[in-house]
């Protein structure tokens, strides 16, 4: 093999890695992102909940007129 063929993986090999690490690091962020927003729909589930356990007569009926 040629000492450019070396060269030429070599570097070829180093670019994938660090498109493997890029990868990787924008899927974290990723599911950080969407753990955070999981966060809130729990709690706004959470204090829908309290709501209508405070109040249970409100909010059970809607008036329609056609």
């Amino acid at each position: 093999m040629e000492i450019g063929g070396i060269e030429g993986m070599a570097v070829n090999l180093s670019q994938s890695s660090l498109m493997t690490k890029v990868s990787t690091e924008v899927l974290a962020m990723s599911m950080d992102q969407l753990e955070m927003t999981g966060a809130g729909l729990i709690d706004m589930m959470n204090r829908s909940v309290m709501e209508n356990s405070v109040a249970p007569h409100l909010g059970g009926n809607i008036d329609i007129m056609a």
